[in-house]
Parts: structure tokens; sequence; C-alpha cells
């Protein structure tokens, strides 16, 4: 029986771990951090949480796809590498805790902690969710794929034009709300197109999808 773990993506999981306190350490993503108000131990902690939570799913509903595509090989996404899924001829759609729940809730706390416009928020987020949209695109057997640095950009550029005082959390916020809007909850509709055994909602994981593109959008703001 075949490994779920692969030892190479293992030892780039703890690599990644060091990375992150080191990195805070010298105050680059402190930095970020700093201007959404975390000291760098709650940053640290919620870019665990994330990761770690990147791996795990929460199940929704299945839906009943014709005809599967075939099998893809060789693709490493996440840390872990799990056995391949056989494709029944169904597509269980669940919900991703780092990449999805994580961004959301702390979202929900900028929203909270900082007097935001909401005309400011709505706009900025509807902005990343329609350009998110137009550049994910379903792909067979695997989810949907977009080119990583469009979100960050577009968060960016919208929280630099919208707002002065408040570009960092808004960008934010509108980066990771903006794409889990445009690249999955908008593309649910593509699902039976992919007929991929699981359709993660926010699966990209926490450092090469929504996560990711709420730091990066913070940085560049």
């Amino acid at each position: 029986m075949r490994s779920p773990f692969s030892p190479f993506y293992f030892l780039f999981f703890l690599g990644l771990l060091l990375w992150i306190t080191f990195s805070i350490k010298l105050g680059l993503i402190a930095l970020t951090f700093q201007k959404l108000g975390l000291d760098p131990e709650s940053a640290l902690t919620l870019l665990i949480t994330s990761l770690l939570g990147s791996a795990i799913n929460l199940p929704l509903f299945t839906l009943r796809v014709s005809v599967p595509p075939p099998p893809v090989e060789g693709i490493g996404y996440g840390l872990l590498r799990r056995p391949p899924v056989p494709f029944t001829g169904r597509t269980q759609v669940a919900v991703n805790v780092g990449g999805c729940l994580v961004p959301v809730l702390f979202s929900l706390y900028l929203i909270k902690s900082y007097s935001i416009p909401p005309l400011q928020i709505i706009a900025a987020t509807a902005f990343v969710a329609s350009v998110s949209y137009f550049m994910s695109r379903p792909i067979p057997g695997v989810g949907i794929g977009m080119p990583i640095l469009v979100a960050p950009l577009s968060a960016a550029l919208a929280a630099i034009f919208l707002s002065e005082e408040y570009r960092a959390p808004l960008a934010y916020i509108s980066g990771s709300l903006g794409v889990l809007i445009g690249a999955d909850l908008l593309r649910l509709k593509d699902i039976r197109r992919m007929a991929a055994p699981i359709a993660s909602i926010g699966g990209a994981g926490t450092f090469d999808g929504i996560f990711i593109t709420g730091l990066v959008a913070v940085l560049l703001s």
C-alpha cells in the first residue's frame, strides 16, 4: 500500500515552518501583520493554524458527474501527499479550513476592528472577485487554476485606489474574500466539468492559494 505521506513534502513542511519562524524573527512577515494590528506571536499562531488547516476539508455535499477525465498524475498539491482518490462518478464538495475558514474569520475580525466604510469593502471585494472569476479556469481532474499574482495585485490596486487610511486591512479582506468568491463560489457551476473526486472551497491551501493572496496584497499595498 502506498504511504499517504511523502518524505519530500514532509521535509518541505518542516522547512516551511522553520522559514516562517525565521522570517517573523527577522520582521518580514511580522511587518505584514503589524499593518493588520497583530504582534509577531499572534501572526505565527495564525500562520501555523492556516498551514495545518489547509490539510482539513469539511464535507458539505456531493454531486453526480457524468464522465470522468483521464487520471492526472504527477501534480503535487499541498504539503502532505495523500493517496490518489478514485473517481466514482461523484464529486464531494467540501470547505477547506486553512484556505477558507481561517481567512474568512480573520477578515471578519479585521472588519470588526477597523471602521472601514462598507462601500469600500464591497467595491474592492467585487473587483477582486471579478478579476479572479475571469482569470480562473476549471482544470479537469484537478480543480480551479489561476495565476497566483493576479489576485494580490488586484487587491493591492483596489486598496490603494479606494482607501489611504485602511489600505492594509482592505487589501487583505478584498484579496481573501475576492478570490474565495470569484475563483471558488462562482465556479461551483463548473464542478461537473472538472470531474474531480473532491472540490474543496479554498482548497488551494494556505501558501499557494487564498491566504497568501491576502498576505501579498498587504505587502504590496
